[in-house]
């Protein structure tokens, strides 16, 4: 159970709040998770009607076997570019990005693919992003970049049919990470490097359901931070935090906005 003294009664307690702590803070890492970007228009993977309701993930080692899995992950990727791809940053990137420009925010740790948190003002070094970027791709092998504007021209010249690298003959994948996928060894040494070094980490819009990213708040919490979970529904986690926002993301941060 969680304490009722954690959990904000209302809005206006929980801005109060959350903004005597950022004001104590000398180090804010935030954790953002699909929450944050729902506003903007691009849906959850995990709540009613979000996109894995609509289709069943494609695993990692099912990309690398199958010819039309990669074909149906390219189409995937362009229905959503269609659908979600003018998507702006929302209130809540534009205030961690406002924290961020105050030297609060050393940078920020995001399981979002979506590029958001650099179009609000983050350097790209500065966003960690554990489940990488879905606004470029790359050959698996080489590692060569490709822009997806390149693999739809050669897909739609190639009747439906994923391209491979021109470079060394290897797939060409967005520069996400997929289930059964290994998480990016860098991105997340650098996470953990900002999250034991904190001392308020911000957990928002995230199910903290998906490991081991989920990890991090919890290890942010034996290092000595304060950690506050802003979420609209409950997590596993709540009980942990110094501080627990069951309201719409957006409205919470635009306060700490800075124009």
């Amino acid at each position: 159970m969680v304490s009722q003294d954690k959990v904000a009664p209302d809005l206006s307690a929980a801005i109060a709040r959350l903004g005597e702590m950022i004001h104590e803070a000398g180090n804010i890492v935030p954790f953002t998770g699909a929450g944050i970007s729902t506003e903007c228009g691009i849906p959850d993977f995990r709540s009613p009607g979000g996109l894995w309701t609509k289709n069943r993930p494609i695993p990692f080692d099912e990309f690398l076997a199958s010819q039309e899995a990669r074909n149906e992950s390219w189409r995937r990727r362009f229905a959503m570019m269609d659908e979600f791809g003018g998507a702006k940053p929302g209130r809540g990137h534009r205030a961690l990005a406002s924290l961020y420009r105050a030297g609060k925010v050393p940078g920020v740790v995001t399981q979002n693919i979506d590029n958001l948190h650099q179009a609000s003002g983050f350097a790209a070094e500065h966003v960690i992003e554990l489940h990488g970027n879905t606004t470029y791709a790359h050959c698996l092998d080489c590692g060569t970049d490709y822009t997806l504007a390149w693999v739809r021209e050669r897909m739609d010249a190639g009747n439906g049919c994923a391209p491979d690298c021109p470079s060394c003959g290897g797939f060409i994948k967005t520069a996400t990470i997929s289930f059964g996928q290994a998480m990016p060894e860098a991105a997340m040494r650098r996470a953990e490097e900002l999250t034991v070094g904190c001392d308020l980490f911000l957990a928002i819009g995230s199910s903290l359901q998906v490991w081991p990213a989920a990890g991090f708040p919890l290890m942010a919490k034996r290092n000595g931070a304060r950690l506050v979970i802003i979420n609209r529904e409950p997590t596993d986690f709540d009980a942990a935090a110094d501080l627990v926002v069951h309201q719409d993301i957006g409205t919470v941060l635009e306060p700490f906005i800075v124009h």
